[in-house]
């Protein structure tokens, strides 16, 4: 089941460190650009991907095409992809070794998540982290 109540989620978000961002965008006006701003602003590590700007950087960090490109420790994948297409991104996170994955409001897709679960991650769904650590109170990482 993916993770609904206050104190999971608060725990999951504290002990990340390093966030890899699947549909990353380098447009203004898209949501996960301002998300990927105010996860910095919290003190995360976050690393975009996207193979449409592949090579560019986003909020001063290089842009990779895949996770499996990124080469580090990833604790949390953060997905910024229509529902059909959250499985391949869990897959990728998956078998980057990411701790979780984090499927964005109005991403919901059971399979992908239960495959995740099984692989050992945990699971948020349907939310965003940007709500959420306001929300909780959590404060800036160190």
């Amino acid at each position: 089941m993916p993770l609904t109540r206050d104190e999971d989620i608060r725990a999951l978000l504290e002990s990340v460190r390093t966030i890899a961002m699947i549909g990353a965008s380098d447009r203004p006006d898209r949501p996960s650009y301002g998300v990927m701003a105010f996860l910095q602003r919290q003190g995360y590590r976050v690393i975009p991907v996207n193979p449409q700007i592949t090579g560019e950087h986003v909020h001063g960090e290089f842009v990779f095409r895949a996770l499996s490109q990124i080469g580090e420790p990833i604790d949390l994948v953060d997905i910024f992809r229509r529902p059909q297409a959250a499985g391949e991104a869990v897959d990728e996170a998956i078998a980057a070794g990411a701790r979780a994955v984090w499927m964005q409001l109005g991403v919901i897709n059971a399979e992908a998540a239960a495959r995740a679960e099984a692989a050992g991650l945990k699971v948020v769904m349907d939310r965003c982290p940007a709500i959420e650590i306001p929300r909780l109170g959590i404060q800036p990482v160190a």
